[in-house]
């Protein structure tokens, strides 16, 4: 693919440009930056030079990145506007994307991405060598952190790309995930990622353990994602792979559920079932507690009905399976071939679970973010392995977060080959997300309409076990201990979600 030779000129677009150039950014979805630049509202060049500035600005603390491509990625941006110019169609103009280790670019998905107008702006951070835990990252700086609480790991080992996403870097992040390596720092990091069916996408992996996936701050950008990747194929097909008539016909098509015709495809509510363990795991009571909240919301908004099991869902630990097949052929014979039975019995069950059910929810990890120092011996994989050893496509989206301010993720599994219907819920519950802070706005408006005027600004700068207040009914928080500055508001003595967040100011 020819690069080009040097940038476009300058066009105006001021209003967008300040966007850009201000923390809004950070909230812009790839679907809203792909709009503006093909519009020529707003110019590639200039979000990728806005992505490049917070990367800068970030990566002495985060560690993102191991690699930082600036003057590539600007020229490619550029290309990218004069393709658009030349009244080339591309579905994802202008969108700046991390990419997970040196060689990412070169992945089949990350390939389709720039096809589509996405322009790499650097390669993201995975676990270092001689490490027998995969869940943290290495950046060119030093260790990944999480960008909630700097002092736990951002999970792995799409560690760099979950850390970019969740800190406004770049809207989307390409991954792998093997055992969780895509949904453990989504969730871990507060925003949402997407492993494929297994094989159904081309992967490196000899074991077919590994699936290609996504981290997004937006569940409607994995939905993107998804439709610029899905029609790549995967050139063979890997243990367990099958797909179901409708999400052939949509794929085909070109479509997703949201855009097919109400008659031909399936009714909501779709049927869910939670579990907790999987019949196995060992799971803390408030991982599980938040996940299961967020499920009963899931299924408030109308898309999902959960359903109890006519038999509680139990899998066999899928643990030592995996490490059997992950180490073939270099293992004992026998322990591969107890991992085939074990498999093969997993396989029977999520079988005769799936014809019953749509979907399977569980906390995406049965613990919290654990420390730089590594994990102890729990096994943060044990929610996630077991689908990448029978190959369904799973999705993590944003649970909550727990009493040390930690995200928590719900775990989202479904039959094979049905990645729009998990797009498709995830996108439902992110407007239902979306409906309720808009609710609570309304409340906080009518709340201050009914108190006194405001005496003045105050400000704190300590912290308080007591949440300050004016009498106005706002103010703002700052968390002090994210690598990338972060602000929210809340009504007036009222403590934020999640903490720390430890001073203010309001008026």
């Amino acid at each position: 693919m020819k690069k080009p030779e040097k940038p476009m000129q300058p066009q105006t677009s001021s209003l967008p440009l300040a966007l850009l150039q201000s923390d809004a950014f950070a909230a812009l979805s790839a679907e809203q930056i792909a709009t503006g630049v093909r519009t020529r509202e707003i110019r590639a060049v200039d979000v990728v030079a806005a992505s490049l500035a917070r990367i800068e600005r970030a990566e002495p603390a985060l560690c993102a990145f191991v690699e930082v491509w600036a003057e590539e990625a600007l020229r490619w941006a550029a290309g990218v506007d004069e393709r658009v110019a030349a009244g080339v169609r591309l579905p994802l103009a202008g969108v700046p994307i991390g990419v997970k280790r040196r060689n990412g670019s070169r992945t089949a998905s990350a390939r389709a991405l720039v096809a589509a107008g996405c322009v790499p702006v650097g390669a993201t951070s995975v676990p270092g060598p001689g490490t027998p835990w995969q869940t943290w990252g290495l950046g060119s700086g030093g260790r990944t952190v999480n960008p909630w609480r700097p002092d736990r790991t951002p999970g792995g080992s799409s560690a760099g790309s979950a850390a970019a996403v969740a800190a406004g870097l770049v809207p989307l992040a390409t991954g792998t995930d093997g055992a969780g390596s895509v949904r453990i720092p989504a969730a871990w990091c507060g925003v949402v990622g997407l492993k494929t069916t297994n094989g159904r996408l081309p992967s490196a992996d000899r074991t077919g353990l590994a699936a290609a996936g996504v981290l997004a701050r937006h569940a409607s950008d994995a939905a993107a994602y998804w439709r610029c990747v899905r029609g790549i194929g995967a050139g063979g097909k890997h243990h367990g792979v099958r797909e179901s008539p409708e999400a052939g016909r949509l794929a085909s098509a070109g479509e997703e559920p949201e855009s097919a015709s109400a008659a031909s495809q399936p009714s909501p509510p779709f049927t869910a079932v939670w579990s907790p363990d999987l019949g196995f795991a060992d799971t803390d009571p408030e991982p599980a507690s938040i996940a299961h909240a967020a499920a009963l919301r899931l299924a408030d908004t109308g898309l999902v009905r959960l359903v109890r099991p006519g038999a509680p869902v139990h899998l066999e630990d899928p643990g030592p399976a995996w490490l059997a097949l992950r180490a073939a052929p270099d293992t004992d014979p026998t322990a591969v071939r107890d991992a085939h039975e074990l498999r093969s019995e997993n396989d029977r069950r999520l079988a005769a679970l799936f014809a019953d059910v749509d979907l399977v929810l569980t906390p995406t990890t049965p613990n919290a973010p654990h420390g730089h120092d590594g994990p102890g011996d729990r096994y943060s994989t044990a929610l996630t392995w077991a689908f990448n050893l029978s190959g369904h496509p799973a999705m993590s989206i944003p649970a909550g977060f727990d009493s040390d301010g930690c995200p928590v993720g719900l775990h989202l599994v479904a039959r094979h080959g049905e990645e729009s219907l998990l797009l498709r819920v995830a996108a439902g519950r992110q407007r239902g997300r979306r409906a309720e802070r808009q609710k609570i706005t309304r409340e906080q408006e009518s709340k201050r309409e009914s108190r006194p005027p405001c005496d003045g600004p105050s400000t704190v700068n300590a912290p308080s076990t007591t949440p300050p207040g004016c009498g106005c009914g706002r103010w703002m928080w700052s968390n002090p201990t994210a690598p990338v500055a972060t602000t929210t508001w809340s009504d007036c003595g009222i403590w934020p979600s999640p903490r720390p967040w430890t001073s203010g100011g309001g008026c």
